[in-house]
C-alpha cells in the first residue's frame, strides 16, 4: 500500500505512465532532468515557472545551503530579510513595501485581506478561468469548471467572489455598473493556467482605470508571470496599474518563497495593526538567501535574448507541424507559451475551451517523452524556457519535437 496519496503531494505533478512505467525525477540541473535509470530529458515544465535560472542554479544552491547551516529557523528578525525585501522592491516599482510568505496562494489570500481592510468592502473579482491559488475563496471559476464559461445572464458569485470575462471590455464596464461595493480586482495579467492567453491591447489599463474610478484596488497575481518577460512585473509591462501584487516562483529559483508587495499607503495598514499576518516559515533565512541570489542574477540577465530564442522556437514548431500537414498555433510569449491543435490561437477562455484537446496533448506528451523531451501533459499546459536553455538544450528540444511530430 502506498502512503503518499496518488504518489504526489500536488495534483499538478501527475504524469501518465508510458509502457507501464511511471516517471520519477532522480536529479535536475540546468534545463535537464534525469530519471531513475539515468535517462536525460530536456525540461519544459521547469518547476511550473519557478526555475527561471534553471534547475539547481549553483549560486542559489550555495547561498541557500549557507543559510541552512547558519540556522533555518531563528524565530526572530534576521538581516537577510530586509536585504531580500530591498532587492525585490528594486524590481516592483511603486510597489515598494514587501511581506514575505511561503506560497503564491498565501500571498493572494493576504492581498485580498488587505484590499478588504483598505476599502471597507468585501467583494473580490477574479477572471473566469484564471488561477489565483487553491484556497477555497479563489478556487471558484478555475479553468475546467462550468462556472468559468460564465453561462447564462447571471454573473457567477460564491462567498463574495465574482467572476469577470478576460479580455471583455464591455463585461468589465457592466461589472462596475452592477456592483458598487467591490474591494479589488484580482488580475492575472496573462491567463497562464488557461493556456497562456495574453491581454488585448489596452485591456489591462482599461480595467485598472475602471477599478480605480470606482474605488476598488487592483491586485496583480504575478506568481507565475512575475519577472518572466522582463526584470519586473509583467502586468505593468502590459498596461496594468496595480496597488498590490503577489509574486513567487521565479523570485526563489525553486526554493519555497512568495511575497506580497504593495504601495506604502496600503502596506502601512500592517504596521498600524489593522491587518493580521503570521507564518512561522515566512521570510526564513534560506528563502531570503535564495531570493537575494536569484535577483542578483536576474538583474543582469539578457531578457531580450531569452524572449527572442523562444519566439524563434514557436515559429519552428508551427513550421514542423505544418510540414506534417497539421495546423497548430501558439499563444503566449517567448519565455512561456502554449501549443494549440488549431490554426488560430485563442484570445479568450471560451475560445481556449473550444480549442483544447486533452487527448491530442497527452498523445504529444508521450511521443515527446520517448524523444527525451519533458512537457506538461495537460491541454492548458505551458512550455517554459529559461536562461539555462542553452544551444545544446534548444537543439535537443527542437529535434525531439520534430521526431515526435514525425511519429504521430
Amino acid at each position: 500500500m502506498k502512503h503518499l496519496i496518488g504518489g504526489i503531494s500536488s495534483g499538478g505533478r501527475a504524469l501518465p505512465e508510458i509502457d507501464g512505467q511511471a516517471f520519477e525525477v532522480a536529479r535536475s540541473q540546468g534545463p535537464w532532468l534525469w530519471d531513475a535509470k539515468g535517462v536525460r530529458y530536456v525540461d519544459t515544465a521547469m518547476g511550473f515557472g519557478a526555475t527561471l535560472l534553471g534547475h539547481a542554479q549553483p549560486d542559489v544552491v550555495a547561498a541557500t545551503s549557507a543559510a541552512l547551516l547558519d540556522g533555518p529557523m531563528p524565530s526572530f528578525a534576521h538581516a537577510g530579510e530586509e536585504r531580500a525585501a530591498a532587492a525585490l522592491a528594486a524590481f516592483t516599482g511603486e510597489l515598494s513595501q514587501v511581506i514575505f510568505l511561503n506560497t503564491g496562494s498565501e500571498a493572494v489570500h493576504l492581498a485580498c485581506r488587505t484590499a478588504r481592510v483598505a476599502t471597507g468592502r468585501q467583494r473580490i473579482v477574479k477572471f473566469a478561468a484564471g488561477y489565483d491559488g487553491w484556497y477555497d475563496s479563489v478556487a471558484f471559476g478555475n479553468a475546467g469548471q462550468d462556472s468559468a464559461l460564465m453561462p447564462g445572464s447571471q454573473r457567477p458569485e460564491r462567498d463574495g467572489l465574482l467572476l469577470l470575462r478576460y479580455n471583455d471590455f464591455a463585461d468589465a464596464e457592466q461589472l462596475f455598473k452592477d456592483y458598487p461595493d467591490i474591494a479589488a480586482v484580482l488580475v492575472e495579467p496573462v491567463l497562464a493556467n488557461a493556456g497562456c492567453i495574453g491581454p488585448l491591447p489596452g485591456y489591462l489599463k482599461h480595467l485598472s482605470d475602471l477599478a480605480h474610478a470606482h474605488g476598488a484596488l487592483v491586485i496583480l497575481d504575478e506568481v507565475l508571470m512575475g519577472l518572466r518577460l522582463h526584470p519586473g512585473l509583467s502586468g505593468t509591462l502590459l498596461g496594468a496599474d496595480p496597488d498590490l501584487a503577489c509574486v513567487g516562483k521565479a523570485i526563489g529559483s525553486g526554493v519555497p518563497v512568495a511575497a506580497l508587495v504593495g504601495k506604502p499607503q496600503y502596506m502601512s495598514l500592517f504596521e498600524q495593526g489593522r491587518i493580521v499576518r503570521a507564518g512561522t516559515y515566512s521570510g526564513a533565512p534560506p528563502a531570503c538567501a535564495a531570493v537575494l541570489a536569484t535577483l542578483e542574477r536576474l538583474a543582469v540577465a539578457d531578457y531580450p535574448a531569452l524572449v527572442a530564442r523562444g519566439e524563434a522556437l514557436r515559429a519552428e514548431l508551427v513550421a514542423a507541424f505544418t510540414a506534417k500537414g497539421m495546423a497548430v498555433s501558439t499563444s503566449g510569449y517567448g519565455s512561456v507559451f502554449t501549443l494549440w491543435p488549431s490554426a488560430e490561437a485563442p484570445q479568450n477562455y471560451a475560445e481556449a475551451a473550444a480549442s483544447a484537446d486533452s487527448d491530442w496533448t497527452l498523445t504529444l506528451h508521450k511521443a515527446l517523452r520517448r524523444q527525451g523531451v519533458m512537457t506538461m501533459p495537460f491541454a492548458f499546459g505551458r512550455v517554459y524556457l529559461t536562461f539555462a536553455h542553452n544551444d545544446e538544450a534548444m537543439r535537443a528540444l527542437l529535434d525531439g519535437y520534430k521526431a515526435a511530430i514525425a511519429s504521430l
